[in-house]
């Protein structure tokens, strides 16, 4: 059996990703990220599984996924409304304001972009597949 431990997306600007995603992630009762500012990533603990950012290995800047997006599920429409509005306050840009999605069977979700261009969204009550 294969579990998925961990999830690590770029990012040009640690602190700011840091800031970006205590602010969305306390709006789904996620603690605040563990990583101390030494280190070279930034790491939250989310039930078990770890979201990372940081900067490509490479040196190079890192871009984000073209196509991709990152889902996290919700409770309630007032949670998916608190997520959106975090990540808007914290440097993110809309992609799709919360409300019922035709192309989710009406799931209740919204989309944005983190401060490096990585697709995110959440839903409530979405089925996958």
């Amino acid at each position: 059996m294969m579990i998925l431990k961990s999830l690590r997306l770029g990012t040009n600007d640690l602190e700011k990703a840091r800031e970006f995603y205590d602010a969305t992630f306390a709006a789904l009762g996620v603690g605040p990220c563990q990583s101390t500012p030494e280190w070279p990533i930034v790491l939250w603990d989310v039930e078990g599984f770890k979201f990372m950012l940081g900067p490509a290995r490479d040196g190079n800047p890192a871009p984000h996924a073209n196509g991709g997006t990152v889902l996290f599920e919700a409770p309630d429409e007032a949670t998916v409304r608190a997520w959106h509005a975090a990540g808007l306050a914290h440097g993110g840009t809309c992609e799709g304001a919360p409300e019922a999605k035709p192309q989710a069977r009406g799931a209740f979700g919204a989309y944005m972009r983190d401060p490096d261009g990585n697709k995110l969204g959440i839903y409530c009550g979405l089925k996958v597949g």
